[in-house]
């Protein structure tokens, strides 16, 4: 399933009461795009050499924690070889049943660390984003599967639509939605960045301008900075929601993270 076009006048005022089944369309080949082929010639040849790409120290760190047949207390010893794990991060964020809310895969890992007695605290840990970057490397190519499970149809349509809202509802001392800059702009300059679909398919990502590796939620909480809105606590379920809206709206498109953002 993927999204149709968006087009601002009109789509604001509907989108949220519109079934999923109405909404999931083809979209057009100019927004379905890769926040990569935004990249400027020097990043985009950075990232295509491993040994100029600064992802890789966290996918090494990724491969550490990930351990092996020797290792005990290591992701290993339960999930086997990192690559029996393709396809996990096209699936996040899902509803959690135990939990009652949205959960992305940094979450995941979060808990897994915590059952395993090696608890990890923050999403912005680097071990937290060096496995995440892992796990992502591992569903490259891939596209997103994002679907309610059998008998979460209801919670989950729900925090779409919430997500859908979020996208389209005007914000901050800037009085900007994202739709303005993500659907109405694309491939316009906004200082020294072209503006992109903001398909997440890259996360996590080394951000140029942090000198580090940053979550999606590090980077939603920014763009709702950068209008000068009210910022939602890290790991809140507005983020969830925004995040779920912005996969389910990039479906049909492959993982292509860890990458690399001005």
């Amino acid at each position: 399933m993927r999204w149709t076009a968006f087009q601002f006048t009109g789509w604001a005022l509907w989108i949220c009461a519109l079934p999923l089944t109405l909404l999931a369309q083809a979209a057009p080949p100019l927004s379905l795009r890769s926040g990569n082929a935004f990249l400027s010639s020097d990043l985009l040849a950075m990232q295509n050499d491993a040994t100029r790409n600064p992802t890789q120290l966290w996918l090494e760190q990724g491969r550490k924690l990930w351990g092996n047949t020797s290792q005990t207390g290591k992701c290993f010893e339960c999930h086997g070889e990192v690559q029996s794990m393709k396809g996990v991060a096209t699936q996040f964020p899902k509803w959690s049943r135990s939990q009652q809310l949205l959960i992305n895969l940094e979450d995941q890992i979060l808990a897994c660390t915590q059952r395993s007695g090696q608890a990890l605290k923050g999403l912005e840990n680097p071990d937290v984003l060096a496995l995440s970057a892992l796990l992502h490397e591992a569903s490259q190519g891939l596209p997103f599967r994002m679907a309610a499970a059998p008998g979460e149809e209801v919670p989950w349509q729900d925090a779409l639509n919430k997500g859908a809202e979020q996208f389209t509802t005007r914000a901050g001392r800037m009085n900007l939605a994202c739709t303005h800059c993500h659907d109405l702009n694309i491939g316009k300059q906004m200082r020294a960045d072209v503006i992109s679909p903001a398909h997440p398919t890259g996360f996590p990502i080394f951000k140029m301008s942090w000198q580090s590796m940053g979550s999606i939620d590090r980077r939603l909480r920014a763009c709702y900075s950068g209008v000068q809105a009210e910022v939602p606590a890290p790991g809140s379920q507005a983020l969830r929601q925004l995040e779920l809206f912005l996969k389910v709206r990039a479906q049909g498109l492959p993982v292509d993270g860890p990458s690399l953002r001005r």
